[in-house]
């Protein structure tokens, strides 16, 4: 085993250990949760296959399913997730950078990363209540969920990529 498969396996224990044992019981004015998985997908790098992408966030999303009594809703919104994540960082990579280039704030601009990270934590939130609730009855609840969701999950992503850069 290579030592890039053991560090994506140590970030995939720890956040999901994190976000089924601890993250799962916090909901901030019964609306907001954090979703803190999501941040695996972005670590991934520029030229990782996509059939691993895709795999490697489907198992998590059914772990978390599994931990979280939601039936293959963090499975599918994970996998669609990893399915976008080539497509969304192509527009703020360098044109000259490495072939195995891994979005983070010492990579890319804080700036930039900061949209990365936005666009993927709003796209994840939006379909995970919207797969969650299945209806659109009660807008104003899951308006609530996405943005409250999304912000907590976002400002939570760049904590962590500040902590982990240093």
């Amino acid at each position: 085993m290579n030592v890039d498969f053991l560090k994506r396996l140590l970030w995939f224990a720890v956040l999901t250990v994190a976000q089924v044992f601890v993250l799962n019981h916090i909901h901030l004015f019964a609306v907001a949760t954090p979703l803190l998985y999501v941040y695996f997908i972005l670590l991934f790098p520029r030229n990782y296959p996509q059939w691993a992408i895709l795999l490697w966030g489907f198992v998590m999303g059914l772990i978390i399913d599994t931990f979280s009594n939601t039936p293959g809703v963090a499975a599918g919104s994970l996998t669609l997730l990893a399915a976008l994540q080539p497509f969304v960082l192509q527009p703020f990579i360098p044109r000259d950078s490495s072939e195995n280039f891994q979005a983070g704030m010492d990579t890319l601009s804080i700036p930039q990363y900061t949209w990365y990270a936005a666009i993927l934590t709003l796209t994840y939130n939006v379909v995970f209540f919207s797969l969650e609730m299945f209806s659109f009855f009660n807008v104003l609840e899951w308006l609530q969920c996405v943005g409250g969701s999304s912000l907590l999950t976002f400002i939570l992503i760049l904590v962590v990529e500040n902590v982990r850069r240093r």
